[in-house]
């Protein structure tokens, strides 16, 4: 027996298996909640159960407190309905666009562009493309069971290879194997697009791109399709690491910042060591935005990267810089691991 969700204040409903999460459904329905991490740990898709009873999966109390529960907020990537159901969520428009597919592609190539990071080249059968919204990203199945996902680093008109940005975590049962085993031509599944991070164009507020090590890799994306879209629009994108080494795509945006009269690139470094010679900006990346951008009233802020980085800029760019809260959007790189602590 399935149970009906009905989304307020737009109206719009879905059904949704006893065993499937709320957010499952309504992907599946082309229903556009706002999501990131899927497993419990962004709290992106975190809204109001107005009626009705679920129960929570597996996730980090910070996405969702015993507190929260009690006053009737819901994870919706881990809520599983008792009943019918009634939430409260902020749609997002045009992430029902593209049907979610599942896909195999082979590796076209394998390009190590830092110690630890490579860019992943991927090439789709012929003939056949994946539509999806720049910032989104794609989820590959593995072996047994378990998913990883990877944002997509170059803009939609740019899909002859669709390539992606992997950064080695050591035990890491995907990344050990792109690192030592993976070679050109292996085949590899995915399911894709996900996620409601991507490019806002019904605005014309400037931009503040903000990004932790391979979070560059759908901000790219979002510039690559800014350009392509002939926008105006004023872009400042501000990428953080803890070395030099770390930006690994550095000549690309300073470039683009050549290049681009409404771009401007500010690299920042929070690690630097004296052999590195780092003469730029230090310190933690979202406090350069704060330092250079007191009032952020105006803005639009896309944040891409380690929890820790997004979520401090969510709380201090609202708390100290006037940012609108439906003006901060974010992609935080989490996985399952994250809900083991």
């Amino acid at each position: 027996m399935s149970f009906q969700v009905t989304v307020q204040p737009s109206g719009r409903q879905f059904s949704c298996e006893p065993d499937e999460t709320i957010l499952n459904a309504a992907i599946r329905a082309g229903v556009g909640l706002p999501y990131g991490c899927k497993n419990g740990a962004c709290s992106s898709c975190k809204g109001k159960l107005l009626d009705g009873s679920v129960t929570h999966g597996a996730h980090q109390d910070k996405a969702l407190s015993a507190n929260d529960e009690k006053l009737g907020i819901s994870l919706f990537c881990v809520a599983r309905p008792h009943s019918d159901v009634t939430i409260e969520a902020r749609e997002v428009a045009g992430v029902g666009d593209f049907p979610i597919r599942k896909m195999p592609a082979r590796i076209a190539k394998l390009e190590k562009v830092a110690d630890d990071v490579i860019v992943m080249s991927l090439q789709l059968p012929a003939s056949d493309r994946l539509q999806y919204l720049a910032g989104q990203y794609i989820e590959f199945m593995l072996r047994d069971g378990q998913r990883r996902s990877y944002s997509l680093a170059n803009a939609p008109f740019k899909d002859e290879l669709m390539t992606l940005h992997i950064r080695h975590m050591p035990g890491g049962l995907f990344t050990d194997t792109v690192f030592t085993t993976a070679k050109e031509r292996d085949i590899l599944r995915f399911e894709g697009p996900m996620g409601t991070f991507f490019l806002r164009e019904d605005s014309n507020k400037p931009m503040i791109l903000l990004a932790s090590g391979t979070g560059f890799a759908p901000l790219k994306a979002l510039i690559e399709q800014a350009v392509h879209n002939k926008s105006e629009r004023m872009m400042t994108l501000y990428w953080g690491g803890r070395r030099p080494q770390d930006l690994y795509m550095d000549a690309l945006c300073r470039e683009w910042a050549a290049e681009l009269p409404n771009f401007t690139y500010v690299p920042v470094v929070s690690d630097a060591t004296a052999e590195d010679n780092w003469q730029g900006r230090s310190g933690f990346v979202h406090r350069a935005v704060i330092e250079d951008h007191p009032d952020l009233s105006g803005h639009q802020v896309y944040a891409c990267g380690a929890p820790i980085v997004v979520e401090s800029a969510q709380r201090d760019f609202i708390a100290q810089c006037n940012l609108p809260e439906d003006a901060f959007f974010a992609d935080a790189f989490t996985s399952a691991a994250d809900l083991l602590g």
